[in-house]
């Protein structure tokens, strides 16, 4: 395995890191910006709300995104178990 193949390699999972990734952190950014702007608003200073609600969003991020997420894992593994064979 030369410098070229790692770094390809190191890039591939990175990238594929990020795309999975994504949805569930977007999600639960969207929730807690929302959250904190409705506590700043009613002045409501609870640092457990933002749990159930980020929870929430999480488990419908799963449900709507989850089989396109695993179907990107398995692409890769398939591509790496390739590489790695041909090596």
């Amino acid at each position: 395995m030369d410098s070229d193949v790692a770094m390809r390699l190191l890039s591939d999972t990175l990238l594929t890191a990020a795309k999975v990734s994504a949805p569930i952190l977007l999600a639960t950014l969207v929730v807690g910006v929302v959250i904190s702007i409705l506590q700043v608003v009613t002045q409501i200073q609870e640092m457990t709300l933002t749990f159930i609600p980020k929870l929430i969003a999480v488990i419908a991020v799963f449900l709507l995104a989850g089989a396109w997420m695993m179907a990107v894992v398995v692409e890769f593994s398939k591509r790496l178990f390739g590489m790695i064979a041909g090596m």
